[in-house]
């Protein structure tokens, strides 16, 4: 299904700013041609772009696999694709302990949503996900490619995050993303398929309070731009999802979860960093990202959009941005100005 977003509007403003550049120029010699030639690349230009947009690829016989579906974008992902008729295995951190997540996937999926067992960080668990999907999946049916959406997040300046928490988000953001990848690359090389990373605007923007998830996820582009120039010549695509804040519409983090984390990150503390960081700066740090929380998107659709995209159009973006207009002049700023735009 063809969707028009806010990526399709930025990318024909891009058009028609290279156009109208282009036609400043011929328009010094004369500004009747000049004018002319700006509209005929912006409507050629935008066309062209439309028309490969729209060019989809049928989920009929296709199967994939999503990580982190216990909550949030991964467990409405999971039901969402299996609407658009996916084969959707769905790998989920509690599916063994009765998740309620994973009941609710079980509860409201069709037959073909398949609920598995799945921690990225465990080897093991990677293996038997692979086995159990081969075991499934139908003899006229691929294996179509990977939504790597599992991840980890936590706030807090550098000096205040436990090393231990730091390692974990590595763990799941970073190699958990390389262990999903290199397990089931076997099987998209046969459908020449998709492989889906999940980033952020904080993959590409700086945040105060945030750095051992921005850490992690400047490390997704850079493993993603990487991956899609060594899968060309295998005829996969990479993808790379950028949403923006949807904290209050995923519940990844509650004023609860927040306070939580603070008190704890307090406590292992030490003395040294505690008197230095001061409990009133800290509790104002605590206040700001518990207003920074409630804030933002309050519906995954144009996530969700992102990603059907990304794994159904015939020629997918390298990036889909799943964020306000606001968010993207924060990239297009602060890309060039690290910093300026945070």
């Amino acid at each position: 299904m063809f969707h028009w977003t806010v990526d399709k509007s930025a990318q024909i403003l891009l058009i028609g700013t290279v156009s109208a550049l282009i036609g400043l120029i011929i328009g010094t010699i004369s500004a009747y041609c000049g004018f002319c030639l700006f509209l005929l690349l912006w409507g050629t230009g935008s066309g062209y772009y439309v028309v490969r947009a729209m060019q989809q690829i049928s989920p009929i016989g296709k199967a994939v696999l999503v990580t982190g579906c216990d909550t949030g974008i991964g467990n409405q992902l999971a039901l969402h694709l299996d609407k658009l008729g996916f084969r959707v295995f769905a790998g989920c951190l509690f599916a063994n302990k009765g998740g309620e997540g994973a009941t609710k996937l079980k509860e409201n999926g069709s037959k073909k949503l398949h609920v598995i067992q799945l921690d990225v960080t465990s080897d093991e668990e990677l293996q038997e996900a692979r086995e159990t999907i081969e075991k499934i999946l139908p003899e006229n049916e691929c294996f179509w490619g990977v939504v790597n959406n599992a991840g980890l997040s936590t706030f807090g300046n550098l000096e205040w995050v436990p090393l231990s928490t730091v390692k974990r988000i590595a763990d799941v953001n970073v190699f958990g993303m390389i262990s999903v990848i290199k397990t089931f690359l076997p099987l998209i090389r046969k459908s020449k398929g998709r492989i889906v990373n999940s980033s952020s605007t904080l993959g590409r923007i700086s945040a105060p309070m945030r750095s051992s998830y921005v850490a992690s996820k400047f490390a997704v582009e850079g493993l993603s731009d990487c991956l899609r120039s060594e899968m060309k010549p295998l005829g996969i695509d990479v993808c790379i999802i950028e949403p923006g804040n949807f904290c209050a519409a995923t519940g990844i983090f509650t004023p609860d979860s927040v306070e939580k984390i603070a008190e704890n990150m307090w406590e292992t503390m030490s003395e040294e960093t505690q008197e230095l960081c001061g409990k009133e700066t800290y509790r104002n740090s605590v206040e700001i990202m518990k207003t920074f929380i409630v804030g933002g998107n309050t519906d995954v659709m144009p996530v969700l959009i992102s990603m059907e995209e990304a794994l159904t159009q015939k020629y997918p973006q390298p990036r889909y941005q799943s964020m306000d207009g606001l968010y993207k002049a924060r990239i297009f700023v602060g890309t060039p100005l690290p910093g300026v735009g945070t």
